[in-house]
């Protein structure tokens, strides 16, 4: 018993003396925590270096676009081919995916060598045997005349400027093949088949084996946005946002960026960690100076290592009594499945004695351990920096989505992965250390980086097909310059109809008189009340104007309009409002005073005079009885007398757009149209007299309110509108009414976007096919919202969150289309808005006989206000539309209470001076 424990202590002591024999002779290459955090933190400045459009020349980590924009979503199918070049053997696939409600691929494939004299002859010789290997592929399979999507992985450093298209950088591993760098691959390949007449082959994509293994993982988990290959070579890919990808266009979606990660140190970035026998490996290499990251980790280079350490320690006497065989002696004697089986637990040992002895060596016991500890050492290292990388890629997804954590896949394929039994466990356990912030599973790939190249044309397939379809969709709301060229010709006609006596009750634009003559001069002075009602709240103003200065102050107060007022009696809804001025005036202390008055009642009315109005019909909601066909302002006069605490000279009875036009006319005299786009549409402008035949005199001019919303109404515009505006329509408080309005204003086009969205995730383009309840609720989408998801500064990931509010799980590529919906709807309403408002400022430049026009259009309303573009592209439309115009806009400030008064003052003033009137 006691030898048996003297043994385990001789034995013990014997593994810790050599162990800090080996420790102390590779010190360099053991890597603190520190260091590998310095490590990542160089890792990820070279990653931003790649991205960016000025650094990337001379960036030795090349962040290489693979245009490879969406990962596999589950509805892909049909049959496919791969080939994959790159390792050492070259092989052929063909893969069914079917969809069936499961994730389901079916896979034959056949295995081709790859010979010295293909991989480093000519070029042209080795894409012909590629080809020749595919050719016999589809014989033996009974493919040969089937029109078949091919995917190409290619496992070499490619520039792509598109999917199907790829420049070789440079050849690395074991490949050399003369005549290939900086030509198109693809087409290389494409060349060569066409003279196999039984080949009818598309090449769809070409493909890093990085990208197809996180594509292969993508497949069976859609949490995988990262690719790692730790084999012969090694590489990692994961998904960028292309905003952060100097080297494409455009900001949309994401893209799974190749790092090749391979070549980091390449500029001297790492010099500090490698150590003497790096150098001796790289100097022997077949491309001496590059890739020394991978010469540091990849399986072509661990045994290669091991042999140059062995080699060292045995001539200064630390191994095999100083003996060397000549296999030790000879370059790649030791390869990376002998360090693998070296490191067996339990085994491990053993294997050892039976590889030295192979290589001609007579080891001892100390001998086998301390080449154990070796082997240990230099896989360790691998793992580490192995880690360290892929630590900072994870560490960038995690910032790109801001997130305090991030929950990921990694899809990992390559030998030494797979066959070093203790390198999984190293790599997982480091990752874990050095980005504390990520949840990350490992997910090994099935069938590889071939299955990857299928999973990528059988979404470039996918995503062709969805794309034809949305565009389809997207192309009913683009409208041509002919389109908008008509829009224009019949509002035109459709404002002379409004003028016309005879016409007009026909007319669909309603072209109401206001009675408004004069725009204000800077003569107007005085204390003026302004009412304003046009929705839930009601709003009693003081304005104290100042003449000369054109200053204007004004003091206000809010008021609710509670819903059983708004649908309740004429009656009621009138004294509330007097009730609402009654607090106004003992609020400011002027209870008792005379005060000129402004209206500002945002309905439709037809007047007869500035102070005479009669509502045509209620809209937004309100309801009151015994309204529509009475003159308002006698509603409210009758009102105040019932109070019988104050009276009141109600001057005038204002539209809003009138009030806007007013607003701006106050600062720029040469403003004589009024605009507004929000909730609603309208516009009114300065019409010459003697063209408004429902009104006696042809001298001046009359402020006209246009109510353009109700243009279309007699279906002249139903050609440009499409089902959803009908649905739109439809499902509306008014059908059949207002429909320009519909197109147009920021009450509907929410509603349009809902309904295309609706129609888009019926046909499996959206949201995984599921309609959620909350997309089927009407007025969900409000057009806020628009607003919000076409903002130029807002990332994929916030449009995500606010489609994740609508309680719309959306992915990246949902998102997208999202937002090209958003687009389309909010620019059309702008374009025919802008032919609309052509078409007046054309009509006033004919009218006044001009050759060219100079007039400013006063702007109110959220739509244009707050909309990135809406405000660009109406203006866009109106210069391209009636380009002899110049068309000014200046937004209003305050039009329905600012307006009001300066209505009222003009008024006032005019009636003091008949001769101007």
């Amino acid at each position: 018993m006691f030898a048996v424990h003297l043994m385990a202590f001789y034995f013990t002591k014997l593994k810790e003396d050599q162990i800090k024999k080996v420790d102390r002779f590779l010190y360099h290459m053991r890597l603190s925590d520190e260091t590998l955090l310095d490590i990542m933190a160089r890792f990820q400045a070279e990653m931003e270096k790649g991205l960016g459009k000025d650094t990337n020349p001379t960036a030795s980590v090349k962040m290489l676009p693979t245009f490879v924009r969406a990962i596999p979503d589950g509805s892909e199918n049909g049959e496919f081919l791969s080939l994959d070049l790159g390792g050492s053997k070259f092989r052929v696939l063909k893969v069914q995916v079917s969809e069936e409600g499961k994730r389901n691929v079916q896979m034959e494939s056949q295995f081709y060598p790859t010979p010295n004299e293909i991989t480093r002859g000519n070029g042209t010789e080795l894409f012909e045997y590629v080809a020749d290997c595919l050719a016999d592929f589809m014989r033996t399979k009974g493919l040969q005349h089937k029109k078949l999507p091919l995917g190409f992985t290619f496992s070499f450093p490619c520039r792509q400027t598109k999917l199907e298209e790829g420049i070789l950088l440079s050849w690395t591993k074991k490949f050399k093949a003369r005549g290939v760098q900086d030509t198109d691959v693809v087409s290389r390949l494409t060349k060569v088949m066409k003279k196999h007449k039984d080949l009818d082959v598309d090449v769809l994509a070409l493909v890093n084996d990085t990208v197809g293994t996180m594509m292969t993982c993508a497949y069976d988990d859609p949490y995988c946005e990262v690719g790692v290959i730790i084999g012969t070579g090694t590489n990692a890919c994961y998904m960028e946002d292309m905003s952060n990808i100097d080297l494409v266009e455009g900001d949309e979606g994401r893209m799974c960026i190749n790092t090749e990660w391979g070549a980091f140190g390449d500029d001297g970035a790492l010099e500090d960690i490698r150590t003497e026998f790096d150098r001796e490996l790289d100097l022997g290499s077949l491309n001496p100076g590059k890739q020394l990251f991978e010469k540091m980790i990849s399986g072509l280079y661990l045994g290669e290592l091991v042999r140059l350490i062995l080699l060292k320690m045995a001539k200064a006497g630390l191994l095999f009594g100083g003996a060397k065989s000549s296999a030790l002696l000879t370059k790649g004697k030791i390869d990376t499945q002998h360090v693998a089986a070296m490191e067996k637990y339990k085994e491990g040992l053993a294997n050892t004695r039976e590889i030295l002895a192979d290589l001609g060596l007579e080891p001892t016991e100390a001998d086998c351990i301390a080449v154990q500890h070796v082997c240990t050492i230099v896989s360790f290292r691998s793992a580490n920096l192995c880690a360290a990388a892929l630590a900072a890629i994870l560490s960038r997804l995690r910032e790109n989505k801001k997130l305090a954590r991030l929950r990921t896949t990694v899809g990992m394929d390559g030998t030494l992965y797979k066959i070093h039994p203790q390198y999984p466990k190293r790599l997982h356990k480091v990752v874990r250390k050095l980005a504390p912030n990520c949840d990350v599973r490992f997910l090994l790939s099935e069938s590889g980086s071939t299955k990857g190249a299928a999973m990528v044309t059988a979404v470039a397939s996918r995503v062709q097909a969805q794309r034809k379809q949305i565009d389809e969709v997207l192309a009913l709301f683009r409208l041509t310059r002919e389109q908008l060229v008509d829009v224009q010709g019949k509002m035109r006609a459709e404002l002379e109809y409004g003028l016309n006596k005879k016409s007009h009750a026909l007319a669909t634009v309603k072209m109401l008189p206001t009675y408004v003559y004069g725009m204000p001069d800077g003569t107007e002075k005085g204390k003026y009340l302004a009412l304003d009602l046009g929705g839930t709240n009601f709003r009693v103003l003081l304005v104290k104007i100042r003449s000369g200065r054109r200053s204007v102050r004004m003091y206000n107060k809010i008021f609710a309009i509670p819903l059983e007022i708004m649908q309740g009696t004429g009656e009621e809804l009138f004294d509330h409002i007097v009730q609402c001025i009654a607090d106004f005036l003992e609020y400011m202390g002027l209870k008792g005073a005379q005060l000129p008055l402004g209206f500002t009642f945002s309905f439709p009315c037809r007047q007869t005079n500035i102070d005479k109005g009669t509502l045509i019909e209620w809209t937004k909601g309100f309801k009151a009885t015994d309204c529509e066909g009475e003159d308002v302002v006698d509603m409210l006069r009758e009102a105040i007398k019932r109070r019988n605490e104050f009276d009141l000279d109600i001057v005038a009875i204002v539209n809003d757009t009138v009030g806007t036009m007013m607003t701006c006319a106050h600062e720029d005299p040469n403003c004589e149209i009024g605009l507004i786009a929000g909730t609603g549409s309208n516009m009114c402008y300065m019409e010459e007299m003697r063209n408004i035949e429902l009104v006696e005199g042809d001298e001046g001019k009359m402020c006209i309110n246009t109510e353009w919303g109700g243009f279309g109404d007699n279906g002249c515009i139903d050609d440009i509108r499409t089902q959803y505006d009908k649905e739109v329509d439809e499902g509306s408080l008014n059908p059949g009414k207002q429909r320009y309005e519909k197109m147009t204003s920021g009450m509907y086009l929410g509603e349009i976007v809902r309904q295309i969205l609706i129609d888009l995730t019926k046909h499996g383009l959206l949201f995984r096919g599921q309609i959620s309840e909350r997309l089927r609720t009407r007025g969900i989408f409000e057009t806020k919202f628009l607003s919000q998801i076409e903002s130029d500064r807002l990332a994929l990931l916030q449009v995500r969150r606010i489609l994740q509010q609508l309680g719309l799980d959306s992915t990246c590529e949902d998102s997208i289309v999202v937002k090209e919906v958003c687009g389309a709807v909010s620019r059309r309403a702008a374009q025919l808005c802008g032919a609309g408002l052509a078409a007046v400022v054309e009509k006033r430049r004919q009218d006044q006989g001009l050759e060219h026009l100079k007039i400013t259009v006063g702007v109110d309303g959220t739509l244009y206000k707050l909309h990135p573009h809406f405000s660009r592209v109406l203006q866009e439309t109106v210069k391209e539309l009636a380009p002899q115009c110049d068309v000014m806009f200046i937004l209003s400030e305050d039009g329905s209470g600012k307006g009001a008064a300066l209505i009222t003052a003009v008024a006032k003033r005019l009636q003091q001076s008949p001769r101007e009137n």
